[in-house]
């Protein structure tokens, strides 16, 4: 006989035509639930006696539409495609409660439609239930019932990318964003692991990294702002929370004994409109982890800094290479995004990273190719590419017309095209392996201490232009499919 299924008295659905108080709703709800999972879980673990399974549910947002008419087309978000039911299942409205209320208000502004609140089928994974990740084995290990038995655990088979992807089959209900709940919830667990610090700090505009040197310099930037009182940044994290910021903020905890996997760096503004560096360390299997994660933030622009092999004789140590386009040899999202889909150059982020270009530098028109050139870079998935078989390699390379060869690039902007994110990549030559000039331990010493300030100040300028921009330009319409979902 099966289990009595303990769950919350359910709430009823409700339409709402405004976004503030339907972002309400679904915090009431979410709030409700998780109390009631830990609860339970906690009365688990203390040996109490349940007397069925327990399970509580994520909330939903719905819209129901009957016609084909929009109020703008110019728009990339927003709206629904066509007639029909739309719906999703949504996680943490405390951390998402900017995002909600505008993605709710634009849906009931273009189609003058309300939209809907209820509790989902969907159900919330107790893990997810806590904003960090507990250790649920030592927790349940003196338990005589499997702890799958008595509470929902995260299913593979349904924290998937396949609304992304356009694989999702077709029912009567076609989603309403990217990501469903659980793989919120999921990749919101993966940051913390892997960057160590929590979600509620990272900022919309985001800089990936392959060197600590970048860290280090923004690091020592950020301090001296926070340390000068900046009018704009609000405060500095670091890993492990720590937070270095202007009178009136606290310090949470001290430095971790060691490093995460990919340490990430937060300078937070008010509106999360401040700047989030991650050092991703080297290869495309990294680089596709953390932008599948950050991904579920929704950002609105990420950037790619870091060194490559200049791969033409004309270039010199230092020189910067502004990618637009990309030879994927890195094999990481074949699969997702197979090798004839092209991944376009933004033209947004190539006129926010010429023109810092110019600025940092001093230099403009003619001159500025004196520093960089415009031009396809390739990623490959081994970094000692270049002890292989030397004539093949050239020609394939001489073939893409590529300029310049890394491990990650490719991989952040596939992925950045893959979940509709705004990107962009500067690199800066710091080895000529074609041409005799081989990383070696005191030139690349040199090179560092003389172009890694520059090169971040130009990141950093490029995303304050794009931060001036509108929002609806930033993110285009050509990164969304046919039949799109509504929220940004």
């Amino acid at each position: 006989m099966p289990d009595t299924i303990l769950s919350p008295q359910r709430i009823a659905t409700e339409a709402f035509t405004d976004a503030a108080a339907a972002v309400d709703r679904l915090t009431e709800i979410y709030e409700r639930n998780v109390s009631f999972l830990r609860a339970a879980f906690e009365a688990y673990v203390r040996g109490e006696p349940l007397a069925g399974r327990v399970r509580a549910a994520y909330p939903f947002v719905r819209i129901t539409t009957g016609t084909h008419a929009r109020l703008d087309s110019r728009l990339s978000y927003g709206f629904v495609s066509g007639p029909g039911i739309y719906e999703t299942s949504v996680t943490r409205p405390d951390l998402f409660r900017g995002y909600f209320t505008e993605q709710i208000g634009l849906l009931v502004q273009n189609h003058g439609v309300p939209v809907e609140i209820g509790e989902s089928d969907e159900p919330i994974p107790v893990h997810f239930a806590y904003r960090r990740d507990i250790n649920i084995a030592a927790s349940v290990a003196t338990r005589d019932r499997p702890l799958r038995d008595l509470f929902d655990t995260p299913d593979l088979a349904t924290i998937d990318d396949a609304i992304v992807n356009g694989t999702l089959p077709a029912g009567p209900r076609q989603p309403l964003a990217m990501f469903r709940a659980a793989r919120v919830d999921y990749s919101l667990h993966r940051l913390y692991h892997y960057t160590g610090t929590d979600p509620e700090h990272f900022q919309n505009f985001v800089i990936f990294t392959n060197y600590q040197f970048y860290i280090d310099a923004f690091a020592r930037m950020c301090r001296e702002r926070m340390a000068a009182g900046d009018p704009a940044a609000d405060a500095f994290v670091e890993p492990g929370n720590v937070i270095t910021a202007k009178a009136g903020f606290d310090t949470p905890g001290p430095a971790p004994e060691r490093m995460p996997q990919m340490p990430a760096f937060h300078l937070v503004q008010q509106a999360t409109r401040g700047i989030t560096m991650i050092n991703i360390g080297t290869g495309p299997s990294n680089a596709r982890n953390i932008t599948d994660h950050v991904a579920v933030l929704r950002p609105h622009a990420w950037l790619m800094l870091g060194h490559c092999a200049g791969l033409r004789n004309t270039q010199k140590l230092g020189d910067y290479v502004l990618a637009h386009g990309y030879v994927r040899e890195d094999h990481v999202l074949d699969e997702e995004l197979p090798l004839w889909v092209p991944v376009p150059a933004l033209a947004e982020m190539q006129v926010a990273l010429e023109q810092a270009v110019g600025e940092v530098t001093g230099l403009s028109g003619f001159e500025l190719k004196r520093v960089m050139r415009t031009g396809t870079v390739a990623s490959v998935d081994n970094r000692n590419w270049e002890l292989g078989d030397h004539v093949a390699t050239i020609r394939r390379l001489s073939q893409s017309r590529a300029i310049a060869l890394d491990m990650e690039s490719a991989a952040v902007a596939a992925n950045g095209f893959r979940f509709r994110v705004p990107y962009g990549t500067l690199l800066c030559v710091s080895d000529k392996p074609l041409h005799g000039e081989i990383k070696l331990a005191g030139m690349a010493g040199d090179f560092y201490r003389h172009r890694v300030g520059q090169h971040l100040e130009i990141g950093l300028r490029a995303l304050e232009k794009l931060k001036s921009q509108e929002r609806e330009r930033l993110h285009s319409r050509k990164l969304r499919s046919f039949a799109e979902v509504a929220f940004q």
